[in-house]
């Protein structure tokens, strides 16, 4: 294909990511007044966030899955059907029970974006010329989370249009969405004969629930050391052992544990956990510090965020182009995870009278470092496996990204709920106020209509709180770092994901065999005795 008909082709898919983007980052900045106006704790805060990427992250093997069973275009398609859906009902909610399962809905939808965008990528860009198309992909998702905040903090401050429009905002994109995939995507599509692992899949997802209930509520509703942690944290354990028993015996498992033999998914996948935790630190919790502890509007708590997207946008597009240009990709990535480390050290040294100069200057290295991992992590497990696992290996690193998303905003937020309670009680007793029932900190505070001696508090509460969120952060990415060190770089192939198919599926075969053509009214047999229903088309 050349560059005119692969652009054309990602025109959809590019609409489709901004969208699935754009839902998580819109509402960045408008969180802290749609919880407050809903009257919900900051236990909901996090449930927000949590619910929309745990459903991504559960049901991106499974649309990896339905991929190799029916048309890849319609199920992106279904995928922003399921995001203009889940918008309407979140912004119609009245209460934030609502809104957490109109998230999931959109969760769902973004999980079969996120899986089917890069697979599609992977079957029509070789990837030595993948680094440069990654690259533009790295610019949307820039846009879209340079975008998501501002027109997210622009809507929450006009007081004729408020919160509910960061919902709406995302539903002309959508269908836009769909419209220029039916024009530009023409795919091949070969249907084989699937079976969905669904027991592995329950098991999956109620395993990772259990632990992400109990590290969300954990502190707040029941004590760490508690009969609570005890059970959910038994039955998380429990369930997941039981998947990974019934994924290393299913026919067709939900994460086929084989691929995880080869050295570069492996190592790929731990290194995608550990971005994934970063990234959604810094993207989801900066903005309450923002408006929280430095007492900012969430439309310039938005322009706060510049340094970090313009870091992410830069370093994305500039590595991709290298990469496609040269071949090489090992140094990249290993300069991301230095840079991100870096990143998050610094950023755990703020308080509520961090210079924003500083705290720019330590943005922009977050951004740059998960600029460079994100994508070509991604391309640099895409170019290790067959062309038949590209899908597999793709939805895993997802799935993982995703997973560790999910992990560190659950984890991250109940730290920062506990921290920002004892902070609370800490200076109210400094300040001669009794503490009463030791609840301060649960609920999300309404800055516009606390006392200024209490707002006082608050904000430095919030400050020393999210600089320990950081603090915890920080070991995740250098293990991230250790990852990649030991990721063996290999030449990048030359053939796109539907040519090396066509490559494996030839040799696979062995020497033609003719056979007697069918008599009039007959089927097609092949030479194993089977109907000759080949299911290849172009849609």
């Amino acid at each position: 294909m050349s560059n005119r008909q692969i652009l054309q082709a990602m025109s959809g898919l590019m609409a489709g990511m901004f969208v699935a983007i754009l839902a998580g980052t819109v509402v960045a900045n408008a969180l802290p007044r749609i919880i407050a106006d809903l009257g919900a704790s900051q236990s909901s805060y996090t449930w927000v966030v949590t619910s929309e990427l745990l459903a991504m992250t559960a049901t991106v093997p499974l649309w990896g899955k339905l991929a190799d069973l029916f048309n890849q275009k319609l199920l992106l398609q279904l995928s922003l059907g399921l995001f203009v859906v889940g918008s309407l009902v979140a912004g119609f909610s009245q209460e934030v029970g609502t809104l957490i399962v109109s998230r999931v809905i959109q969760g769902v939808g973004a999980g079969g974006l996120t899986a089917l965008a890069q697979i599609v990528m992977a079957a029509i860009i070789p990837p030595r010329r993948l680094g440069k198309y990654a690259g533009i992909f790295g610019a949307v998702f820039a846009v879209g989370t340079v975008a998501g905040p501002l027109i997210g903090g622009v809507l929450v401050d006009t007081s004729w249009l408020g919160w509910r429009w960061c919902f709406f905002v995302g539903v002309p994109f959508a269908l836009a969405g769909i419209v220029l995939l039916q024009r530009t995507l023409k795919l091949p599509t070969v249907r084989r004969q699937v079976r969905i692992d669904w027991l592995g899949a329950f098991l999956i997802v109620a395993g990772v629930c259990a632990l992400l209930i109990w590290s969300s509520l954990a502190g707040s509703t029941f004590d760490w050391a508690s009969w609570q942690t005890a059970a959910l944290v038994a039955t998380g354990v429990v369930l997941l052992s039981a998947a990974v028993f019934v994924e290393s015996r299913a026919a067709e498992p939900i994460i086929p544990l084989d691929i995880f033999r080869n050295r570069t998914v492996t190592l790929t996948t731990l290194a995608s956990f550990f971005v994934g935790i970063a990234m959604f630190a810094g993207t989801v919790f900066l903005s309450q510090y923002f408006q929280i502890s430095l007492g900012k509007s969430p439309t310039v708590a938005g322009l706060m965020s510049l340094p970090l997207i313009g870091g992410l946008l830069v370093s994305s597009t500039v590595a991709g182009q290298i990469i496609s240009a040269t071949g090489k990709w090992k140094i990249y990535l290993i300069a991301g995870a230095v840079v991100m480390t870096a990143g998050l050290g610094l950023l755990s040294t703020i308080d509520a009278d961090t210079h924003f100069g500083l705290l720019s200057v330590y943005m922009a290295f977050m951004g740059i470092g998960v600029g460079m991992l994100m994508q070509n992590l991604v391309l640099a497990a895409q170019n290790d496996v067959p062309a038949h696992e590209l899908g597999a290996a793709t939805s895993v690193l997802s799935f993982f990204r995703s997973l560790g998303g999910t992990v560190g905003t659950s984890v991250l937020g109940a730290v920062l709920a506990n921290r920002v309670a004892d902070e609370i009680s800490r200076g109210l007793t400094e300040k001669g106020i009794p503490v009463a029932g030791g609840g301060h900190g649960s609920a999300v505070p309404d800055m516009t209509k606390l006392p200024e001696p209490m707002k006082d508090i608050v904000e430095h509460a919030y400050g020393i709180a999210t600089g320990d969120l950081f603090l915890v952060a920080t070991p995740f990415a250098f293990l991230g770092l250790l990852a990649v060190l030991f990721i063996k770089e290999k030449p990048l192939k030359t053939t796109s994901g539907m040519e090396r198919l066509a490559t494996e599926d030839t040799a696979a075969a062995g020497p033609a065999v003719t056979v007697p053509g069918p008599r009039s009214g007959e089927p097609a047999v092949t030479p194993d005795g089977t109907a000759g229903a080949v299911g290849l088309r172009k849609d």
